[in-house]
């Protein structure tokens, strides 16, 4: 035990301490405009598959998002006008307890897409087996004709042209729509021989988002996700390991995360917009109670399979690219008016709120696609052309009225002024370290993210002190002299003891 966590040798009267750093106040979640969002049957089965899962259906209409996103991928993306272009891209973390029913509601979307993945494996893998057996003779005919090229060569003749049987194609490719763990360079392999995309589903994404920035090699997996997102070209190179080139990276996010660990992932990160990017989803439990209504199962089958048909383009390269869905002038007005909201909305943030507010209009792009083609696959209706108003309109509403105020929820924790968060986790770093005392040296020592240096240190030590959390004591001087230590008290009530 040393000097900082020994108890001090007397009893301390404190005072009435100022409880708001020690706990966030949370927002209530709004309520999810299902009807006003999706189509009724789109709706209908998302009601029904939650009921199922004993879940609430903002859970799956989260990780429906965004496998339908995932699944479009790069055969589509929208674009408002010349110079912006979206990706369907979309991140969605579920937040919740774990009795809340979080992974039932993933695996309603999940499964399926697990099971057309699985129907296009078995016959990738017929086909694989035949190229297999054609790129063996291959390599005969190949042996053959380079020795006959030898002998044509020590005779001065002309050599006979490579046959075209020692050619056996393009290996074929294993689809790949999902992956649960996955290092960065599997994942960019898999990316660049499949282009449209794919999907990094995860149940816990709290050791995922913690474990990217910590690469063994020194490196960190965080500028791949943030380039993931935008579906920019990327490149991997690492020592020993021949280069990965993706000319549009593109791979949704779909996961969990309980409310103390989303607490804790806030405070100890710093802000540089990846957490910005996921569409949090935190609604209350479902009640407790069996099934009381039906959903028509196939409709998410016959969906991911017309989805799935999307083709993507050839540019004048011969490269793979998308197709881009222009926005029609009354969808562009619309956007004009919620970037002008965005841009309100702004000037009253602050922190990972003002983050994610900086996203929406992008994010409203996006949604308006998924949403578009989400209609389209679960109808006999011509694929749309063009972003429609109805289908902006519907992007917004979801976006004002339900992912701003969950981001309002989900973030209070990151809320308030820079002091505030540096308290914030200066609160955190006392209980993890148990003390009773410390010193601002101690805790700049630990270098904690928003308190790695005394301007971030000092502030946040006097609102602790304003709070009676803590309190300055004078430690006793030292044998050969010079001034003594500044140390602090910790309130017991910041441990959860008594005062």
């Amino acid at each position: 035990m040393n000097a900082f966590t020994k108890p001090l040798p007397f009893k301390a009267e404190w005072p009435d301490a100022d409880m708001r750093l020690l706990r966030a106040d949370l927002p209530e979640p709004p309520a999810l405009p299902l009807d006003e969002v999706f189509s009724p049957r789109w709706a209908a089965w998302m009601r029904g598959a939650a009921a199922c899962k004993g879940a609430p259906p903002d859970y799956v209409m989260a990780a429906l998002l965004s496998v339908c996103g995932s699944l479009i991928g790069n055969s589509r993306w929208c674009s408002p006008w010349q110079g912006w272009a979206e990706p369907p891209v979309l991140w969605s973390v579920v937040i919740g307890s774990p009795s809340a029913g979080k992974s039932p509601a993933i695996d309603a979307v999940l499964v399926p897409l697990k099971n057309a993945e699985r129907a296009m494996r078995e016959a990738a893998h017929g086909e694989l087996t035949e190229w297999r057996a054609k790129a063996e003779v291959a390599k005969l005919v190949e042996s053959a004709w380079k020795e006959s090229v030898k002998a044509a060569i020590k005779a001065g003749e002309e050599p006979e042209a490579r046959p075209v049987d020692a050619d056996p194609g393009p290996e074929p490719v294993m689809p790949r729509l999902a992956v649960s763990d996955a290092t960065v360079e599997k994942l960019a392999v898999i990316t660049s021989i499949i282009p449209r995309g794919t999907l990094m589903a995860r149940d816990e994404l709290a050791g995922w988002l913690q474990g990217m920035s910590r690469y063994s090699g020194g490196g960190s997996d965080r500028p791949f996700w943030l380039e993931a997102y935008g579906g920019r070209p990327f490149s991997v190179e690492r020592m020993g390991r021949d280069p990965v080139y993706i000319d549009r990276l593109a791979v949704g996010v779909l996961g969990g995360i309980q409310p103390d660990r989303l607490r804790s992932l806030l405070l100890r990160s710093d802000d540089d917009g990846l957490l910005a990017r996921f569409l949090p989803v935190w609604p209350y439990p479902a009640p407790v109670k069996r099934p009381d209504i039906l959903h028509e199962e196939l409709l998410i089958d016959t969906a991911i399979v017309r989805l799935l048909s999307l083709e993507m383009s050839t540019d004048e390269n011969g490269h793979r690219c998308p197709l881009f869905v222009p926005f029609s002038e009354d969808a562009r007005a619309l956007l004009d008016q919620f970037r002008l909201a965005a841009r309100g909305w702004e000037g009253e943030s602050e922190g990972l709120l003002l983050s994610f507010i900086g996203k929406l209009p992008g994010l409203v792009v996006r949604l308006s696609l998924v949403l578009s083609m989400m209609e389209w696959a679960s109808s006999e209706a011509s694929e749309p052309n063009e972003i429609t108003v109805q289908h902006l309109a519907r992007a917004t509403n979801l976006a004002e009225n339900y992912l701003l105020p969950m981001a309002h929820r989900a973030y209070s924790e990151n809320a308030g002024s820079p002091a505030h968060r540096s308290a914030r986790v200066l609160v955190m770093l006392i209980r993890d370290e148990g003390w009773t005392t410390f010193t601002a040296r101690e805790v700049r020592r630990k270098q904690r993210s928003h308190l790695q240096g005394m301007e971030a240190i000092n502030p946040a030590v006097r609102l602790l002190e304003s709070a009676d959390l803590i309190r300055p004591i004078t430690d006793a001087p030292k044998p050969k002299g010079g001034a003594p230590k500044r140390l602090f008290a910790v309130n017991p009530v910041v441990h959860g003891g008594e005062r």
